[in-house]
C-alpha cells in the first residue's frame, strides 16, 4: 500500500472539520443555557407567590402575582433607596478607579524609578492575598476614619486595585508606542497633557474591561457594606435583599423580583462596554 493512499482525502478532512464545529456549538449552547438559566428562573420565581414556590413539581409557565410581589418588595425594603445607594457607589467607585488606576498604570508603564520592579512584584503579588483577610483591618481603619454608616467607606478603599494598574500598565506597553510619547513631549506637552490627552483617549479598549470588571465588582459588594453599613436607608441592594431573608414566612417571589430587577444594570453597562471590553482582554496578549 503506497504512503499516498493512506493520506486522507479533502473530503474526509471537511467532513470531520463539519463535525467538530457542529459539536462546539453544540457546548456552547448548552453552556450558554445553564448560564442563562438561573437568571430566567428567578425572573420566572418573581411572577409567583410563597405557595406556588414551593408547590411540588416544575413549571414553566409564569404566575399572576407579580404586581403583588411588587407591593411586598416595597413594604418589606426600601427597594429604590437600596438600588440608588448601588448605583451612586458603583458608578462613583468605578469612575475614580479608572483615573486611579489608569494614572499608576501609565506611571508603571512609562517612568522609572528606583524599587519599580520590586514595588510591582508587591503589587501584583498582593493579588494572591485573599480578601476575608483584609476584612478586619478594613473595618478598624473605616472605624478610626470616622466612616463607619458612610457610603464614602465602601467605594473609596477600592478604586485603586492591583489588578487595574495591572492591566492598565500591561495595555500602555502592549499598545501604546514610545516614540508617540516622546514626539507629545518634543511638542511641548507636560506629563500630565501627554498622559491626558495621548495616553488616556488611546486607552479606551482597557478601560472599558476595567469598567466592567469595577462595576460588576461594587455592584456585588456584599461583606464590606455588611461590616461598615448600620442604618437601613443607607444599605446597598445585595445587603437589603439579604436583610429580609430572615423575617418569617419570607416572601420569597418579592425577593426573586428585587434580584432580577438588581440584575438589569449589570446587563446594560455589559452591553454597552462589552466590545471594548473584548478587545481589551486581547490586545496585552500582543506584546509582554
Amino acid at each position: 500500500m503506497s504512503i499516498q493512499a493512506l493520506k486522507p482525502s479533502d473530503r474526509t478532512i471537511e467532513i470531520a472539520t463539519k463535525i467538530l464545529l457542529i459539536a462546539l456549538a453544540a457546548v456552547l449552547i448548552v453552556s450558554a443555557i445553564i448560564t442563562v438559566f438561573p437568571f430566567f428562573w428567578s425572573a420566572l420565581l418573581s411572577t409567583r407567590d410563597r405557595s406556588e414556590i414551593f408547590g411540588t413539581g416544575i413549571s414553566l409557565a409564569m404566575g399572576d402575582s407579580l404586581s403583588y410581589n411588587y407591593q411586598r418588595l416595597l413594604e418589606i425594603m426600601p427597594f429604590w433607596q437600596a438600588m440608588f445607594n448601588s448605583i451612586y457607589v458603583a458608578f462613583l467607585g468605578t469612575t475614580i478607579s479608572l483615573l486611579f488606576c489608569s494614572m499608576g498604570g501609565y506611571a508603571f508603564a512609562v517612568y522609572k524609578f528606583k524599587g519599580k520592579s520590586i514595588l510591582f512584584g508587591m503589587l501584583v503579588g498582593s493579588m494572591m492575598i485573599p480578601p476575608v483577610l483584609s476584612l478586619i483591618p478594613y473595618f478598624m481603619i473605616v472605624k478610626f476614619l470616622g466612616l463607619l454608616d458612610n457610603h464614602l467607606a465602601v467605594w473609596l478603599p477600592f478604586t485603586t486595585t492591583p489588578f487595574g494598574i495591572f492591566l492598565m500598565r500591561q495595555h500602555v506597553v502592549a499598545s501604546i508606542p514610545k516614540e508617540l510619547l516622546e514626539a507629545a513631549k518634543l511638542d511641548g506637552a507636560g506629563e500630565f497633557r501627554t498622559y491626558w490627552s495621548v495616553v488616556l483617549p488611546l486607552m479606551k479598549p482597557a478601560l472599558a474591561t476595567l469598567a466592567i470588571v469595577q462595576f460588576v465588582f461594587f455592584w456585588n459588594m456584599f461583606m464590606q457594606p455588611l461590616v461598615v453599613l448600620t442604618t437601613p436607608e443607607n444599605y446597598v441592594i445585595t445587603q437589603a435583599l439579604r436583610s429580609v431573608q430572615g423575617i418569617p414566612n419570607t416572601p420569597w417571589g418579592a425577593v426573586m423580583l428585587g434580584t432580577t430587577i438588581s440584575i438589569l444594570p449589570l446587563v446594560t453597562a455589559y452591553l454597552f462596554a462589552s466590545r471594548q471590553m473584548i478587545s481589551g482582554l486581547t490586545s496585552g496578549a500582543v506584546k509582554g
